[in-house]
């Protein structure tokens, strides 16, 4: 996919007159937009977000230097407010401050839709308590974009965000959710990618999933296959470059014969494995949530050991 070329003309586009509002009970000030913008590819920019960004006083964002470019494709110059995580606090006071004022302001991520994965939710919880108007230009998503061209059920789903990243705790968070029969949405970054697979194996079992990654750009891919089989091709081939997203199916529904299979797996595996050890595997070779796998283990251990009292 080519990326979007700017336009051939280097005058500014003139701003559009404000349209009319209907009045509303109980709204006060200006207004709050939250503006998708591209994730890549700048012919995604919707008119209406360019419009908007047009129209607007200022425009609160993530990172001035990633912004400005955009506004430079549009040919304009607005007043930029950093509002992220390292100051949110400070600044969220400032922004509503201008919002009361009447102001009319653009609310902008570094890319895609505003507030998935930003603190941009606590601005707009703010406004709202307060009676400021909020509305948003919908358009660019890395999560859903890589949801539908997965080809994994989009029926339901949970979007994880960025999991933690030492992989003891990525898997108790993984733990928390297994058996949650929904597709999976999350942000990996390249050089943690294959042990973020490696962990979603362990803990999940082997489901189908995809990795998207550098989405609406030159490059865009999305590969797609079991987790044994991303992990085997990321060992061979190293990470991979850019963005990534990766999805990942819900549980598969277990055959009929599952608890005897399960049963004698385990048995086998906790022969020469410690419960742990042998629930991970058996949990990956029958494609079974960890937690289910490894309860069961507990179970048949202490069954184990309580026979093995008795006989004494």
């Amino acid at each position: 996919m080519t990326r979007a070329k700017p336009s051939d003309t280097n005058e500014p586009s003139k701003p559009r007159p404000r349209p009319a509002k209907s009045p509303v009970e109980g709204l006060v000030g200006g207004e709050l937009a939250l503006v998708a913008t591209p994730i890549g590819n700048l012919g995604d920019l919707t008119q209406r977000a360019a419009d908007y960004l047009r129209a607007a006083d200022c425009i609160a964002c993530e990172d001035s230097r990633i912004t400005v470019r955009l506004l430079q494709h549009l040919g304009l110059k607005k007043p930029l407010l950093a509002y992220h995580d390292h100051n949110a606090d400070e600044m969220r006071p400032r922004l509503i401050e201008r919002l009361q004022r009447g102001e009319r302001m653009a609310l902008v991520s570094d890319a895609g839709t505003p507030l998935i994965s930003d603190p941009g939710f606590k601005l707009v919880r703010e406004a709202a308590r307060l009676g400021i108007r909020v509305t948003a230009m919908p358009g660019p998503s890395a999560p859903i974009m890589a949801l539908i061209l997965s080809g994994l059920p989009s029926d339901r789903f949970l979007f994880l965000g960025f999991l933690n990243a030492k992989s003891a705790a990525r898997r108790s968070e993984l733990e928390e959710i297994a058996g949650l029969r929904a597709t999976l949405i999350l942000f990996e970054t390249a050089p943690r990618l294959l042990v973020a697979l490696e962990d979603l194996l362990a803990v999940l079992g082997d489901r189908p999933a995809a990795v998207a990654r550098e989405l609406t750009k030159m490059f865009e891919e999305v590969r797609r296959g079991t987790l044994s089989e991303l992990v085997r091709h990321y060992r061979e081939s190293g990470p991979p470059k850019g963005e990534i997203v990766l999805v990942i199916g819900p549980p598969l529904a277990a055959p009929e014969n599952d608890g005897a299979d399960l049963d004698a797996a385990l048995r086998q595996a906790l022969v020469g494995m410690r419960v742990k050890e042998a629930a991970e595997a058996v949990a990956a070779a029958l494609n079974l949530p960890k937690r289910q796998v490894y309860q069961r283990a507990l179970e048949l251990k202490s069954g184990e050991l309580k026979a093995g009292t008795a006989d004494d």
